[in-house]
């Protein structure tokens, strides 16, 4: 027994090694993408992006940035994925709805559940998805969300008068998530969670995006992990560390609402949907049944929810560390402001607001250094074979560009670690579409959805905030900011993002 149970061992590693030399030169030599430049254990192995990014902690997009040097322009980063590096190709990657693009499968590991819109493989199946949305998130329907972003920017200018007062150090990033969780949740649901009522900006869901955004490497590499973590009860979560109350209470609000929209069987989807909530879009009596399940309006809710408060809280964040660092910066902004808001007590329209340039030129630099996302999200041409220079991309092939890789490209964006606003003034001036290159959305069919609505909360808290407001850094620094790691959103190299300041002073808007 002892010998055929050691026989039959020797056997299944035999099989192993076999089997995978067989793959290994089928990659090599065989595979569609065997001419594209690129490492050879990358070409053989998902191990080789697992290492740097797994075990390495996020360290395979400057991993990549390297490969671009040694090889050029076009890389095998993967046994099936290949990565551009040229800003002036992004839009050929991420194309327009007249161009079929659909998600690579494998990338949709980095979700939680397939339901979701952003988690949605094929190109006609996200259009119709995207289709229910579309209108509730355009900019004429956004004049509902200029009322709620102008309560919300009161309450949380009342919170930086209590901290004046007190002389408390605030974390910036966190009351800016605080901000823009409660926008996102009373213009998409009707309902708010209350974040800047907090006593202390502790928000437990920015805590779960942030943890759920750090596994994003890893679900992707073994999809089983948050499928079951799905199945593991919420008690022994909390058991384990993960703190879920707050993630809870928000999928409860969620639920309540996405179940109030599914008893309106009555509605219609048409234009009278702009005054309704977005679980009423998905709900109305015209959409496909098996589009409109509890479980998908939930999860919907939950995806643009977490969306919806990371990357502006984070944009926020960078645009108010450089004008706090930079007393030049913030004087010329404030001059400019003074042209539409006459007195502290003005409240400037988001259309008043954009014709400011210098004030433009923040929010674009605070977009090109957040990133948004600096995880890759590749595009499959399921049809259409794609050119690049010498190279003929087949078809099925999955291929990204990191919005890291556009946003700091010196050619596009001389000195590009530099925040500096007078690049987009001066790019105007010489009739360049410098916005072009801006991609913390992405582009093409699947551009961000809620992108009318952060620019709306961009445009309006910074102007309220700078007008208003003086701070003071506290303990920070740009390490604090800097990209140092890929966890899907840009991390630093140590601890995680983070803006400490000290409110200094605050007008009186009477």
């Amino acid at each position: 027994m002892d010998e055929f149970t050691i026989s039959a061992g020797s056997l299944c590693l035999l099989s192993l090694v076999v089997g995978f030399i067989i793959q290994s030169v089928y990659r090599l030599f065989f595979h569609p993408l065997r001419k594209f430049p690129g490492p050879k254990l990358g070409a053989i192995s998902h191990l080789y992006e697992f290492y740097y990014d797994v075990i390495y902690n996020g360290s395979y997009l400057f991993k990549i940035e390297q490969l671009h040097q040694k090889y050029g322009p076009v890389v095998r980063i993967n046994p099936r994925e290949l990565h551009i590096n040229d800003p002036y190709y992004y839009e050929q990657i991420y194309a327009g709805s007249s161009r079929i693009r659909e998600k690579d499968p494998r990338f949709i590991g980095v979700f939680t559940t397939p339901l979701p819109m952003v988690a949605t493989v094929g190109h006609e199946h996200h259009r119709i998805r995207r289709g229910l949305l579309s209108s509730y998130f355009s900019r004429r329907a956004l004049k509902k969300a200029e009322l709620i972003i102008d309560q919300k920017v009161d309450r949380l200018l009342v919170r930086f008068h209590s901290a004046f007062k007190c002389h408390a150090v605030l974390p910036l990033q966190r009351v800016f998530a605080a901000l823009a969780a409660d926008i996102v949740s009373e213009y998409c649901y009707g309902a708010s969670q209350g974040y800047l009522e907090q006593k202390v900006f502790q928000n437990q869901m920015i805590d779960a995006v942030n943890y759920v955004m750090s596994m994003c490497h890893i679900n992707k590499s073994i999809p089983i992990i948050p499928k079951l973590l799905r199945c593991v009860p919420v008690g022994l979560m909390e058991k384990l560390g993960l703190q879920m109350a707050d993630v809870i209470g928000v999928r409860n609000l969620i639920r309540r609402q996405a179940a109030k929209s599914l008893d309106k069987e009555w509605l219609s989807h048409d234009t009278n949907m702009l005054s309704k909530n977005v679980f009423d879009a998905i709900a109305a009596a015209d959409v496909a049944p098996q589009e409109k399940t509890l479980r998908r309006l939930e999860e919907e809710g939950a995806a643009l929810f977490g969306a919806g408060i990371e990357t502006t809280a984070r944009a926020l964040t960078v645009a108010m560390f450089h004008l706090i660092s930079d007393e030049t910066m913030i004087r010329k902004l404030r001059d400019e402001l003074k042209q539409v808001m006459l007195s502290p007590a003005s409240r400037p329209t988001w259309a008043e607001l954009e014709q400011l340039p210098y004030l433009t030129g923040v929010v674009n630099e605070s977009l090109r250094l957040s990133f948004g996302l600096v995880a890759r999200s590749p595009r499959v041409s399921p049809i259409e074979s794609l050119a690049y220079g010498e190279y003929v991309i087949p078809p099925g092939t999955p291929v990204s560009q990191s919005a890291y890789f556009v946003h700091m490209n010196p050619q596009v964006f001389p000195e590009p670690e530099s925040f500096n606003p007078e690049r987009w003034i001066k790019a105007a001036e010489k009739g360049q579409y410098l916005s072009r290159f801006l991609v913390a959305f992405s582009k093409g069919s699947r551009q961000c959805l809620g992108m009318n609505l952060a620019y709306a909360e961009l445009y309006l808290t910074l102007a309220r905030i700078v007008r208003l407001v003086d701070m003071k850094l506290v303990g920070t620094t740009i390490d604090n900011i800097r990209v140092g790691r890929d966890l899907g959103h840009p991390a630093p190299k140590a601890g995680n993002f983070k803006v400490k300041v000290e409110v200094m002073g605050i007008a009186s808007k009477s």
